[in-house]
């Protein structure tokens, strides 16, 4: 029985065999995973700007908010379907997973196109999300097999870097489209841009090796469930960054809200909101050029503490004024809390998953589901808070980031700024030769 390790594709990552002057390049494979996983961003952002087109299409009242389902039924699918796409990527292989995440994405998308009627379309967008999460998850599952350490997060870095760029480039791009056709070619466009993924993913190479291929069996999807959820490292930083993207969410939801109501600048909103949005992609990117000198745990540790002052900072100058500062002292607050996001985020997905790397798929699966669907909730509890001030939001920043140094505290067991050891672990070794020795 030998011991499970993650397979390294050829060309990619350190390995004893000759490089493949066919495959792709590390830079090309990182390209390719961003694009990838921004398919779920864009399938939301595109749609967001044309609501007004999509009621008048469908015979819907002036501001009837039964559109808003379009974007709550694709989370949905969204976070189910990441709940199948891990075990079916651990036994066939990221490449098929990957397949059929993108024909599920494309044809969901046309069902979208045509659909007649608000019914249907509600229908077609949640499968709309089950298809997208196929990617999401592998995408995690492939850099965990390709990449170890302070490498995983610089690479998860520039991946998160895109995927939260996406949304300040999908809604212009969709309003400008929507001026000259039928909001119906938005949902064609995702379904090219699915069809596009797919073709240029055959330049890339399978990076689960076939010896570490593990049985679609519901005895190995329990074993496999079950080590993710009693490894603790795991279920500290999954639970932490499951409370950071519910405060994200909520600052989502919110943010035309608190620019209008609060600040009147309702007209400035879009340049607001996407400035900030390329602030955090700014620190994402830096995120990848400075974690391999620091090290991925002391980076986010240093950062946690760093946004919990500047959450109390925040909260502190709210209650001050009232919940109604200047414009330009909370821009310097928010900024201050999404570039934290910012740093946070890759680093919790690549502590979270580097002892999983015998059940990168699996894996990936519950960190995903866990984050969307619980952290959606978490938000939508904060969105009802909203009292036409900045303080709720304020008190969110501060009450969920000292859950999540909480749950960091549990994970480390108290001791912070260790570096990250990306070494097999007894769990790991555990599941892989559970259900008939596969390993």
């Amino acid at each position: 029985m030998s011991v499970c390790t993650s397979p390294t594709p050829t060309g990619i990552g350190p390995s004893s065999a000759p490089p493949d002057r066919r495959a792709p390049g590390r830079i090309e494979l990182t390209s390719f995973l961003a694009l990838s996983m921004a398919l779920a961003a864009l399938g939301i952002d595109l749609l967001l700007p044309v609501y007004d087109s999509i009621r008048a299409d469908l015979g819907l009242a002036v501001g009837a908010t039964a559109v808003t389902g379009l974007i709550t039924t694709y989370f949905l699918g969204l976070a189910a379907g990441q709940l199948f796409y891990g075990p079916i990527a651990d036994r066939y292989g990221r490449k098929r997973a990957l397949h059929i995440g993108y024909a599920i994405y494309g044809v969901a998308a046309l069902a979208t196109a045509i659909g007649p009627n608000l019914g249907v379309l509600l229908v077609a967008r949640f499968v709309w999300g089950l298809g997208a999460a196929g990617p999401r998850v592998v995408t995690l599952a492939i850099v965990r097999d390709t990449y170890e350490g302070e490498r995983m997060a610089k690479a998860m870095s520039f991946i998160m870097a895109v995927f939260i760029l996406v949304p300040v480039i999908a809604p212009s791009l969709a309003a400008g489209v929507a001026t000259f056709v039928s909001w119906r070619w938005l949902a064609v466009g995702s379904a090219v841009a699915a069809v596009a993924a797919a073709l240029w993913a055959r330049r890339i190479p399978e990076t689960l090796a076939p010896e570490h291929q593990l049985p679609l069996t519901f005895s190995r999807i329990g074993a496999a469930a079950r080590v993710v959820v009693s490894n603790r490292q795991t279920v500290g930083y999954t639970l932490a960054l499951t409370a950071m993207y519910g405060v994200f969410a909520s600052y989502l939801a919110s943010s035309e809200l608190i620019y209008d109501q609060v600040f009147d600048q309702s007209d400035r909103f879009p340049l607001i909101f996407g400035g900030l949005a390329a602030v955090m992609g700014v620190a994402m990117f830096t995120n990848g050029k400075v974690v391999e000198r620091i090290g991925t745990r002391r980076l986010a540790h240093g950062v946690l503490i760093g946004y919990l002052v500047a959450a109390s900072g925040l909260v502190v100058m709210a209650v001050l004024t009232g919940g109604r500062p200047p414009l330009w002292v909370f821009l310097i607050g928010i900024a201050a809390m999404l570039v934290s996001h910012a740093l946070l985020i890759p680093n919790f997905n690549t502590i979270a998953m580097t002892p999983m790397g015998a059940i990168a798929g699996t894996a990936a699966s519950v960190i995903g589901a866990t984050q969307i669907a619980v952290g959606a909730l978490l938000g939508a509890l904060l969105d009802r808070t909203f009292d036409g001030t900045i303080i709720p939001l304020s008190f969110g920043f501060l009450g969920y980031g000292v859950l999540a140094f909480c749950l960091v505290l549990y994970a480390e067991r108290g001791r912070l700024f260790q570096r990250l050891v990306p070494s097999p672990t007894v769990e790991e070794r555990a599941v892989a030769v559970a259900d008939h020795e596969v390993v």
